[in-house]
């Protein structure tokens, strides 16, 4: 089986990559059926010569290889027909952006496996970048603050070269007695946490958060069951709330009224209570004036994010009164960070993490006949059609939708 790691070509630049160079010896040596071609990158964040040091052939087109791995959208035009591919499609929701890229998948023939649908039996998600994207969102989320405030200046993550390099930086700041707010304990909102574990802020109960007045720092994680409450006043659970979410409505502003700075990690699906509205960022008791919004639900559960940001450019302002965008130093205005793509910013420890869950995951279903229907749950397109699981696509790729 010839695996083709493929150049990134989508704008802005992608520098992650599916398998690191150690990844692809350690892949080589599990699997002595298992060939792996590099197409060569002026990006990447692990170099040409990286590859080539741990045996890998670089190569200017990988057209031989069976199977293409991807981080990224492929641009319609690189496309190879009759191809396997892996990457983030950004299709699953019908996404109108790349209604035109899922036609042309299934115009040439090609087998779509997106990474956002790698799950296990029960629907897990097996490889993802959610790690990172809170590990870097809760980076941004401090230099967001000591920005908005003029505490101190941390630099950019992207100038970094890992995780340890931010967590170096942070523990040169000084905070003032603040209470930090995570939602969210899936992958993204533990990312987060091991951040402000590793600054050394403790961690305190919603009891505690609520109701004390810290000498010091504080955060405290809390879940969806912590934000949200029936509207019945019948005691729910998380199960529940996900088969009936719109039996709920948000417990959240609780919160709002003791919080300095927020960092939103949660997921948030079809039918949710927002978390608060911008009538909720009105009130006179609502004190968070900082959000690293790593979700990035736009003019969704997070009132204050009405676009994503850039790594560029990463902090705007939103004004509650105006409910518009303003200068995030304003003093009554919250300072947003919302950057869509966090863990572009970390790329050599992004792909380590990812590369490392994807040879563990994925590569050996091709060598044991899909034992547990990894890849038949993970295959969209197949001989010019959408699979079964994913037909319901059909009328967006018709534009019925």
């Amino acid at each position: 089986m010839k695996f083709g790691i493929i150049r990134e070509r989508k704008n802005p630049p992608d520098r992650r990559v599916v398998l690191s160079p150690k990844e692809c010896q350690n892949v080589l040596l599990k699997f002595p059926k298992a060939q792996i071609f590099v197409e060569s990158s002026p990006i990447r964040v692990f170099s040409d010569c990286e590859y080539a040091e741990k045996g890998l052939e670089i190569v200017q087109d990988v057209n031989s290889c069976e199977v293409l791995l991807g981080v990224k959208e492929v641009p319609i035009d690189a496309l190879v027909p009759n191809k396997k591919y892996f990457f983030f499609s950004h299709t699953i929701k019908k996404q109108p952006y790349n209604r035109e890229l899922l036609k042309a998948i299934l115009d040439k023939n090609i087998e779509l496996y997106d990474h956002e649908v790698i799950t296990n039996p029960k629907g897990v998600r097996l490889v993802a970048f959610g790690r990172f994207a809170g590990i870097v969102g809760a980076y941004n989320g401090f230099r967001a603050y000591g920005l908005k405030y003029g505490l101190f200046q941390l630099p950019k993550a992207e100038d970094l070269l890992d995780q340890e390099a931010l967590i170096s930086e942070l523990h040169k700041i000084k905070l003032p007695n603040i209470k930090i707010l995570l939602t969210g304990k899936g992958r993204v909102g533990n990312g987060a946490k091991e951040m402000l574990d590793a600054m050394g802020l403790t961690e305190v109960d919603v009891v505690k958060y609520l109701s004390d007045t810290c000498n010091e720092p504080v955060y405290c994680q809390i879940d969806v069951s912590q934000y949200v409450k029936r509207k019945d006043e019948v005691k729910g659970s998380k199960a529940d709330f996900f088969q009936n979410p719109e039996m709920y409505e948000s417990n959240f502003f609780r919160f709002a009224k003791v919080t300095d700075f927020f960092i939103a990690g949660h997921f948030y699906g079809d039918g949710a209570p927002y978390l608060y509205t911008r009538k909720d960022a009105k009130q006179p008791d609502f004190k968070i004036k900082t959000v690293a919004d790593i979700s990035c639900d736009i003019d969704g559960p997070v009132a204050s994010t009405i676009r994503s940001s850039t790594i560029a450019d990463p902090i705007y302002g939103y004004d509650p009164v105006s409910e518009t965008e303003t200068d995030f130093k304003d003093e009554n205005a919250i300072a947003v960070m919302a950057v869509d793509n966090l863990p572009c910013e970390l790329p050599r420890d992004a792909s380590v993490g990812f590369g490392e869950a994807f040879s563990k995951y994925v590569i050996p279903s091709f060598f044991n006949n899909d034992a547990d229907g990894l890849l038949d749950r993970a295959r969209m397109t197949q001989n010019g059609k959408l699979t079964p699981s994913y037909a319901y696509l059909q009328d967006f790729v018709d534009g019925n939708e």
